[in-house]
Order: structure tokens, then C-alpha cells, then sequence
């Protein structure tokens, strides 16, 4: 028996797919594409339906990469973004598209809401302001604008959550992923029941809630058909991808944190003592009896994908001659320019921002640009400016009690040397990069390995598993023209914050 353990990571831009044998060594990985659809201004939405058929087609790939007998698979866990509101119906159908985590259609609902039951006690039961891109608001937006698809559903589900009833046909909620219905006790872990009616939310959308590594099912016959997996594989409830990446990067006790560097960037802090700040995210860690105080930015790594989309055709065509992809040549022409970018500064609001402005109507900004100014000093001044709202971010946890003394970075962005260190040096933080470049999917199966029995416990499971490749030390030397630049960052939003409203969706 090979005792494996797959890992299914539900994110924003296409599934990934991991392998892993007990010791955390990746078997094969695969990922799978689908869609975000945009269909007016504020709107992102994504079709369940298409992460499905992606898991399976990558599943398979997977299991073919790796020589893999699907027999040898003894678990399967699943993370996913955060704050889906997919309706199915009592036949386990999609009812509609559910809106993504940058989806703000629900903001008039939500200042509604906030000013009829009252902001304050609204936080206080679930340690979370009530903003659009939640849960909450997503699904009473059905209700006044999608009739239909409300009377017709059967549970609410989450993304993690849709991924665990396709292949098991059980419905679930993990306790973490919980963290986007604002009728969830955040102290106490339970459903909030005067606030659910308060709310008007009908009790039978609410799934059970799960521990994260609890076994809620096995693959079913037709999901091992559609997947090429076998029949009977436990299935853990999962997590949401920030904790399943904050515990594969080996976070677990209290003061431990991971920087993200994905599509989103921000941090998670492990706090064992219940602590909410209305500026932060609070949620269960996907590891029984802790938190994580997050915070998350629009613009991490999808800042450096939209600039190589758009800027970088000159790098693509030169990538086959010189052997470097446009990634690695945007790095080495921004590592040229000075720190501080000589003045260009960037606010990464690229979908609106979340913490801790939480403004659907921020927008993107460079400021500083003349014709001395290059690709270069735009690819730099863009890491600069996502490292700016991580710094922003830890002084406000730190404001609210969850103190961070070093930073353990995952995610794409996590392998780009520079990034890393100008993160360090911005935050003024040393950085540790674990050996995987796998640790959300990594973290899904330490659920999974926890609720089969493979491991001991979570720390059994870390210990094995996590191993750190280098790290980042802050230069100290640097550290007054970043001082200076961020304090011009926050003038920046300060100042432009009306006009932000004002143009609304210009």
C-alpha cells in the first residue's frame, strides 16, 4: 500500500491538482482552466459546473503523470476560495453562477442590512464587517434579483464544499469556510440563529457545520467514472485555500503566519484567543481551535499576470531564444531599477480592495510616472505596491492584537527572489519560503492525511512534511526610502478616495 493522499485546490484562475506520498513529496501535479465571467461592472462570476469538469480532467491527467494507481489514494481533501454562494437544488443542480470573492453586486444590500440590524451587531456575532464580496450579501442579492434560482434552492454551498458533494454526493461546510455568512457565531463556531432570522436567510441553505480533516463522505461510483478514481476514497470537508495554504506552509501556533502570494497577496496570523478588527478578516484556521486574522489584497499576484498579459509581448517573443520565460525577464529588468522604484508608486487596487479599506471603488494607481521611467521601474514599482498593502495590512493586525514576527511566503510569487525580498524589506520582516511550491494543495492533504488516520496529528503531519528552502532577511539600508514611499502610498488612497467614489464604475 502507498498510502498517497490527493489534494484538489479550487482557485480563481484554474484548479490545481497534487499527488503526495506521506512525507509531503509531490507524485504529479496537473491543473485544469476555466472561465471568469464578467458580465457588467462589479459583477465576477464563475460556473461550478466548469470547476468539475476541470478537477476531472486534471485528476486524471494527474494520476496518468504519475504512474498512479487510484487504489493507492487512502484520502482526498479539498480547499477553495473564498465566499462562493452556489445554489443547487435537491438534485445537487447548479442553479446559477456564483458570484467569486471580487464580486461586489451586493453592496446597497449590505448597507442596508448594516444600517437596519446595526454594523456593530453584526460584527460582534461574526467578527466580520458586512462588505459585498461575502456570502451574506451574495445570496440575498438572489433573492431580490434571481427569484426564481432562490425558490428552487435547496442548500448554499462553497466552493471547497461543491468539489466535496460532486465526488461524494454529501453536503457539507467546513467551520472555516463558515467565516463568509455573517449569521456564524465566530467565537462559538455555531450558527447564529437570531441573526440568520434577522437576516431573513432560511435555515434549511445552512449545511451542517464540519471540522475541516472530518471524513464526510466517499467518492461515489459516478465521480469515479468522471474523475478516474476508484470507488470509496474518503473525502475530509476541506478548508478555505488561505488556510490550507497557511497550514501547508507549516503554520499551527499562535503567532505563526503565512504571506500569500497568488492571485490575491495578504497574510494569515494564527491567533489561539479570539481577537476580530472590523478593518481585517477573521476566520476559523483549517487546524481545530485557532483563527487566522487575515488580510488580502485584490492585487498580489494577479498584478504581475495582468502586466505580463498586456506589456510584456516583447519577452514572449524573446523567452525560446533566451531560455527565460517573460516572468523571469520581467524580474531581471526590474531588479535594475533602485529601490523605490525612483519614485513611481503603485496602489494595487485592481478590483476594488478589501482589507482593511474594504472600498469596492478603489482603483489601480501608478503615481510618479516622466520619461525617465521604464518597464522596469512599472514591473518593480507593481511589487512594491502589493508589498505596501501586505505592510499595511500587519500594522493594522498588529493594531488589533495578532502580532507577526516572521513571515512564511507561498504561492507563485513566492518563487520570484526579488518579490520576496522587497517584501521583507518593506514590511520589515524576515521571510522563509518552504520547499513546496505546492502548500495550499499540501495543506488540503494534511487535512485529508489527519481525518484517514495517516498522520498523528497535525503537528505530526507538519513535521513531516515542511521543510524551509531559503530565506529573507530585511535590509536595513533600504529601509528609509520604503518609509518614505509608504507613507506616500497611504496619502495617495487619502487623497484620491472621493474621486474613487465620484467616478464609481469609470
Amino acid at each position: 500500500m502507498k498510502e498517497l493522499l490527493l489534494g484538489i485546490d479550487i482557485g480563481t484562475s484554474a484548479c490545481k491538482i497534487a499527488i503526495f506520498r506521506k512525507n509531503g513529496e509531490v507524485v504529479a501535479t496537473a491543473n485544469g482552466d476555466y472561465h471568469v465571467y464578467y458580465p457588467q461592472l462589479g459583477l465576477a462570476e464563475q460556473d461550478p459546473d466548469e470547476w468539475w469538469g476541470a478537477v476531472c480532467k486534471a485528476t486524471k491527467e494527474c494520476i496518468q503523470k504519475g504512474n498512479v494507481d487510484p487504489a493507492d489514494i487512502v484520502g482526498i481533501g479539498v480547499d477553495g476560495q473564498s465566499w462562493s454562494a452556489i445554489p443547487i437544488d435537491k438534485e445537487g443542480n447548479v442553479l446559477t453562477r456564483t458570484p467569486i470573492w471580487m464580486d461586489t453586486r451586493a453592496k446597497d444590500i449590505c448597507d442596508r442590512l448594516n444600517q437596519e440590524i446595526g454594523e456593530d451587531e453584526i460584527f460582534r456575532v461574526s467578527g466580520n464587517s458586512l462588505t459585498a464580496p461575502y456570502t451574506t450579501g451574495k445570496v440575498l442579492w438572489y433573492k431580490e434579483n434571481l427569484p426564481e434560482v432562490y425558490r428552487h434552492t435547496y442548500k448554499i454551498l462553497q466552493s471547497n464544499a461543491f468539489i466535496v458533494y460532486r465526488l461524494t454526493g454529501q453536503v457539507s461546510q467546513d467551520i472555516c469556510q463558515s467565516y463568509g455568512w455573517h449569521c456564524f457565531n465566530m467565537e462559538k463556531g455555531i450558527w447564529d440563529d437570531d441573526m440568520r432570522k434577522a437576516m431573513g436567510i432560511p435555515e434549511e441553505f445552512l449545511p451542517k457545520i464540519s471540522a475541516c480533516h472530518a471524513v464526510v463522505g466517499t467518492v461515489t461510483k459516478k465521480a469515479a467514472e468522471q474523475s478516474g478514481l476508484v470507488e470509496g476514497i474518503p473525502v475530509v470537508a476541506g478548508a478555505l485555500d488561505a488556510a490550507c495554504g497557511t497550514l501547508g506552509a507549516g503554520v499551527l501556533h499562535n503567532g505563526e503566519t503565512q504571506e500569500q502570494g497568488g492571485q490575491a497577496g495578504g497574510m494569515s496570523i494564527c491567533i489561539d484567543t479570539y481577537k476580530a478588527d472590523p478593518r481585517l478578516i477573521l476566520s476559523y484556521h483549517a487546524v481545530p481551535d485557532c483563527w487566522i486574522i487575515q488580510g488580502g489584497t485584490t492585487g498580489g499576484g494577479g498584478v504581475m499576470r495582468w502586466l505580463e498579459r498586456e506589456f510584456a509581448d516583447y519577452e514572449r517573443v524573446m523567452a525560446k531564444e533566451l531560455g527565460k520565460s517573460s516572468l523571469v525577464q520581467f524580474n531581471e529588468i526590474a531588479e535594475k531599477v533602485a529601490p523605490g522604484s525612483d519614485g513611481l508608486i503603485f496602489l494595487p487596487y485592481m478590483s476594488g480592495e478589501r482589507t482593511p479599506i474594504w472600498d469596492p471603488h478603489a482603483k489601480g494607481v501608478y503615481y510618479g510616472m516622466d520619461f525617465s521611467k521604464t518597464k522596469g521601474h512599472f514591473v518593480r514599482a507593481a511589487m512594491e505596491g502589493v508589498a505596501y498593502s501586505l505592510r499595511h495590512n500587519l500594522e493594522v493586525a498588529e493594531e488589533a492584537g495578532a502580532s507577526a514576527e516572521v513571515l512564511r511566503a507561498m504561492g507563485g510569487s513566492a518563487n520570484s527572489l526579488l518579490w520576496t525580498q522587497i517584501k521583507s524589506d518593506i514590511t520589515g520582516k524576515p521571510i522563509v519560503v518552504p520547499d513546496s511550491d505546492t502548500a495550499t494543495t499540501l495543506g488540503a492533504v494534511m487535512l485529508a492525511g489527519v481525518g484517514v488516520g495517516l498522520y498523528k496529528d497535525f503537528q505530526d503531519a507538519v513535521d513531516l512534511t515542511v521543510t524551509i528552502k531559503r530565506e529573507h532577511k530585511p535590509n536595513p539600508e533600504v529601509k528609509a526610502v520604503y518609509d518614505k514611499n509608504y507613507e506616500i502610498y497611504l496619502e495617495l488612497y487619502r487623497n484620491l478616495k472621493e474621486t474613487m467614489r465620484r467616478s464609481g464604475g469609470m
